[in-house]
């Protein structure tokens, strides 16, 4: 690795520390003038450098700014505050510290302009800021972008972990003779609190990261060329309404009822959330929400919002649903359509500044949302509390009013959906293509078809590089959690092509549970809104029977868990030049582990449904002649890295609208390009190390 890219990936370690402090496990340190230095070092500056410049291995020097950036925007936004994205003041601080980071000349210039910013601005805020640009300058291609778990792991970690941790790293010198940490199972509540079934979902470290970095890659605001991404809104939506699929469905596997949405935001919230981790900036826990807490109207220094205003904006865009179109600021009317208007309401109701409509009218509907709720403990700040974990894209997940919220935001969408004209025949079917075969096996010898199994694994990750203030002798504090996990297995389909040429299609593979928690059976149209996405990918069809195989880790939605728990430093770098381009620039994307519901003991049976659709409809122009870079395997979520989304229908197609036909058993008995089966998950109770 060069020294450029060295020294950029070196500003996402020890997050909290001064930027002069050492790095990569107490081997580096950069090389600074004065200029660099904050008034509170200023008058030390020779006695920190030379404490901290001995022993080190290397020593990075960082040129001159060559123009002292303007902070003052930042100063509201206090180093010891809580940085939320649903924040519109901190969200407007943050884009012009974007603005700042991507107007840098070079990457030289970029590390001197973003380590004399380190030490000035909010380092949570700073963190955010540093990934956009790094992950959408093109020179800054080669640079890891850490996951969040390891930059702040009091983010994911039960308090005491960490102070472990550093207990550990300072008796024990020698990395190899540390004991690794287990983080508990079960802290944040019993088995008396029902949703407390659900926390192994809500709590995993790989689906809030997963959160985390989609936010970073499609960002709310900045610049235009960051923010104005190919169907933005419209994966805002899919994004999100898969994830109420896989919570709603995860109940069901626990005998729990669907979510119920937020429709009401006077009526008290039933669940309580105590989340029992800290915030990295504060060193306080994040403050929890009692049982039937009630959401009051937000006055706050940095934020006001009204219950009235969420009220006025639900009920301005439903009426805009209810029209067909959007007004824009010129009075202009857009209409919803079935191609664009999908795109239009998820930019509209996330609130992206630049990109709804008419922000004005139509309000920041999510967004408040988030900020009611996360403040519900002292909303007038009288007992100068911050906000809660939903004012966080780290932490909001672990809540489960996260879920209520969002199937209420889930349901606006399922509104204009619903208006739509269900899919006829011609935009079902692909002559001549018929699925005659399908299955879904585990790789092991005399393994059943079409029974998958789920089971607890135990595995590590290393907190070292956010650990601040810690003991800095190497790079590895490894911390064991136990999470879901499923077998490997794999998908073969047979299909035959009785067109007489070859053809190609898009295989689109998902599975929808078949009962609801009292074993009643789910109409189609439930079964649409709970169908969980699995695969998605192009095949080539030759005249006659086709052999389609493809391999659970294959999936268009998922990285795999190396990927979600990367560790930090060359040491741990893959060597392969594909696997080091995916190790570097993948980190969107759903947790591998996490692709398959957790199932039930004695197996819960799903339909696993299959659809060929004929890629001539499906095709995207791509505007440039790149290839397909190491991200483009997670794109279902995460969209390809500088492209359009490699796919023209509406996300979620077949089931993102209406069908033609009263069950799943008439739907796949009218198009010969789709078929199903019964698909039995069993989950087993034991721990895998």
């Amino acid at each position: 690795m060069n020294t450029d890219q060295k020294a950029l990936q070196l500003l996402f370690q020890r997050p909290l520390e001064p930027v002069f402090t050492t790095r990569d496990g107490g081997k580096t340190v950069f090389d600074l003038s004065d200029t660099f230095y904050t008034d509170r070092y200023r008058n030390n500056t020779q006695e920190v450098s030379d404490r901290f410049g001995q022993d080190v291995e290397v020593k990075i020097p960082l040129q001159e700014p060559a123009k002292i950036p303007n902070l003052s925007f930042a100063k509201s936004l206090g180093r010891k505050k809580q940085f939320s994205l649903f924040n519109t003041s901190h969200r407007d601080i943050a884009t012009e510290l974007i603005k700042i980071f991507l107007a840098a000349p070079n990457v030289q210039q970029l590390a001197s302009i973003a380590a004399y910013c380190k030490d000035r601005v909010n380092p949570v805020m700073f963190q955010y800021c540093y990934a956009v640009c790094i992950a959408h300058r093109p020179d800054t291609r080669d640079v890891d972008i850490p996951n969040v778990s390891q930059v702040f792991p009091a983010n994911f970690v039960e308090p005491s972990v960490l102070q472990d941790a550093r207990q550990e790293a300072s008796v024990i010198g020698k990395a190899g003779n540390r004991m690794v940490l287990e983080i508990p199972v079960n802290y944040t509540a019993s088995d008396r609190e029902e949703e407390h079934r659900l926390a192994y979902f809500r709590e995993d470290i790989g689906v809030n990261s997963h959160h985390w970095h989609w936010h970073l890659v499609y960002p709310a605001s900045g610049t235009m060329e960051i923010v104005n991404k190919d169907r933005r809104g419209e994966l805002f939506y899919y994004m999100h309404h898969q994830i109420i699929a896989r919570y709603n469905v995860e109940r069901y596997c626990n005998n729990l009822k669907r979510v119920a949405p937020l429709n009401n935001v006077r009526d008290p919230v039933p669940e309580g959330y105590f989340p029992k981790i800290l915030s990295s900036v504060l060193n306080r826990t994040y403050p929890a929400r009692i049982s039937n807490q009630q959401l009051r109207d937000v006055d706050r220094p940095d934020g006001k919002v009204e219950l009235s205003a969420l009220e006025q904006w639900r009920d301005r865009v439903l009426a805009a649903i209810d029209r067909g179109f959007v007004e824009n600021t010129s009075g202009q009317r857009i209409p919803l359509d079935e191609v664009r208007g999908i795109d239009i309401l998820g930019n509209m109701i996330e609130a992206s500044p630049q990109l709804s409509v008419n922000s004005q009218f139509y309000g920041n509907l999510h967004n408040e949302g988030h900020n009611v709720i996360s403040f519900s403990h002292d909303p007038d700040n009288r007992h100068l509390e911050e906000f809660g974990v939903m004012g966080d894209v780290t932490t909001a997940m672990r809540d489960p009013i996260f879920y209520r919220w969002h199937s209420f935001i889930d349901g606006i969408f399922n509104k204009h959906k619903a208006l739509l004209a269900p899919y006829n025949a011609a935009q079902l079917q692909f002559q001549g293509v018929k699925v005659d075969y399908i299955e879904a096996k585990l790789g092991v010898a005399n393994a059943r078809p079409n029974t998958l199994l789920t089971y607890w694994q135990k595995s590590t990750a290393n907190l070292a590089a956010g650990l601040d203030f810690g003991p800095a002798q190497d790079e590895n504090i490894g911390a064991s959690f136990t999470h879901l996990q499923n077998a490997p297995f794999t998908f073969t389909f047979n299909v035959t092509n009785s067109s007489g040429g070859p053809l190609k299609g898009m295989c689109r593979v998902f599975i929808a549970p078949k009962s609801d928690e009292h074993n009643h059976a789910l109409t189609l149209e439930d079964q649409r809104l709970l169908a969980v996405e699995l695969d998605k990918f192009t095949v080539d069809l030759m005249p006659g029977v086709n052999t389609i195989r493809r391999q659970s880790t294959e999936s268009s939605l998922t990285i795999p868990f190396e990927r979600t728990f990367r560790a930090v430093g060359a040491s741990y770098q893959p060597t392969a030049a594909d696997e080091l381009a995916r190790f570097r620039f993948c980190g969107c994307g759903w947790p591998q582990h996490m692709l398959l519901p957790k199932g039930k003991p004695e197996g819960m049976v799903f339909d696993l449904f299959v659809m060929i659709s004929d890629y001539a409809q499906d095709a995207v122009q791509q505007p440039n002649n790149l290839p397909n870079d190491a991200c483009s395997t997670a794109f279902s979520f995460c969209g390809l890295k500088d492209k359009l989304y490699p796919d023209k229908r509406t996300m979620g197609y077949p089931f993102d609208r209406r069908l033609p036909n009263n069950t799943l058993s008439a739907l796949v008995d009218s198009f010969s390009n789709m078929t199903k089966t019964d698909l039995t998950i069993k989950f087993s109770d034991r721990v895998v190390q």
